[in-house]
């Protein structure tokens, strides 16, 4: 039996393949969303703002069961997302909060880890890259304090929750 309801899944994406891969959707007719976000990125001559997904790798498609085989065999889509043995099916209000924190123009930031206080972190970017540090507190996600190895002193240090990991 064919179920003709449309719903929201989550794709899994070639490398670096998102955009390429949302566009091929569209150019079906196939309804897709790509959260985009805007970031500065650095290079050694010049410093630009550009579009980077949300999620690496990663775009939504809202389709019935009878499109799964034309999403997959969509230029740059590796492969449906997987939960507990089969497809993941995003629910409608997910997305809708989703689609309204993207159209809030907030500063988003993904944090990939879940750190908690008390644990050691590896500085990955920023003026302190390399240093292990403890981490003491969160006062909010751009603004961390850290206990530094070796010296004793516990330091706010104004970056990235994105630029620290937890260390093995």
């Amino acid at each position: 039996m064919i179920d003709h309801l449309y719903r929201w899944y989550p794709v899994y994406t070639n490398s670096r393949a998102e955009k390429k891969a949302y566009q091929e959707l569209q150019r079906k007719g196939i309804e897709a969303y790509l959260p985009l976000r805007k970031e500065w990125k650095q290079w050694s001559d010049r410093k630009k703002l550009v579009e980077e997904p949300l999620f690496k790798s990663y775009l939504f498609v809202r389709i019935s069961n009878k499109e799964h085989a034309e999403v997959f065999m969509t230029q740059g889509i590796s492969r449906f997302l997987y939960f507990s043995g089969k497809i993941a099916i995003m629910p409608d209000k997910q997305m809708e909060d989703l689609k309204l924190l993207m159209a809030s123009g907030e500063d988003l930031e993904l944090i990939e880890h879940d750190i908690q206080p008390g644990e050691k972190v590896l500085v990955n970017a920023g003026p302190f890259k390399g240093m292990i540090a403890e981490l003491v507190s969160i006062k909010n996600k751009k603004s961390l304090v850290l206990k530094l190895e070796n010296l004793g002193y516990a330091i706010e240090v104004k970056t990235s929750m994105a630029y620290i990991a937890p260390l093995k």
